[in-house]
């Protein structure tokens, strides 16, 4: 994303409709039972919604809230091997970020078996591992903001 995107995503309002997104193509993929292939149209308008959402809002007025401050501290854990981060915030994402990912292996069997437990465990798993995953986002951007950094 371009530097104009990431001012826009750090938007709360970006960032709170963000999490919509995983529940939203839950519902689209189990759409195929009523709508068959017409489920693709859902399926293809949380597409655009995940592309569109960091793009929808103005940049926001100020960025002294935990969702800018999240969206920030990622877009500086993305761009780490050109920034280097403080040594402490190297590990715990990662581990994150696999725990989230491993939500995605009940939650895609949950969806192609229409076993909606699976599905339940998998969001929950995925959904609250990004959610730790951004807390320590905060955290990294707060830190890298009191080394110097710049918003």
């Amino acid at each position: 994303m371009s530097d104009e995107v990431w001012e826009r995503h750090a938007n709360p309002w970006s960032g709170w409709s963000r999490i919509t997104i995983p529940p939203l193509f839950v519902v689209a993929i189990w759409s195929r039972v009523w709508l068959g292939w017409w489920s693709l149209f859902p399926l293809a308008l949380v597409c655009f919604w995940t592309w569109w959402n960091p793009r929808a809002f103005p940049k926001p007025k100020s960025l002294d809230n935990w969702m800018s401050k999240g969206v920030l501290g990622e877009r500086k854990w993305i761009a780490r091997k050109t920034d280097p981060i403080p040594k402490r915030h190297s590990r715990m994402p990662h581990i994150l970020a696999a725990a989230s990912g491993l939500g995605l292996i009940p939650l895609t069997w949950g969806l192609w078996v229409l076993e909606p437990w699976p599905v339940v465990a998998g969001l929950i798993a995925v959904m609250g591992g990004k959610l730790w995953f951004l807390d320590r986002m905060v955290w990294l951007f707060e830190d890298m903001v009191g080394f110097g950094a710049t918003r």
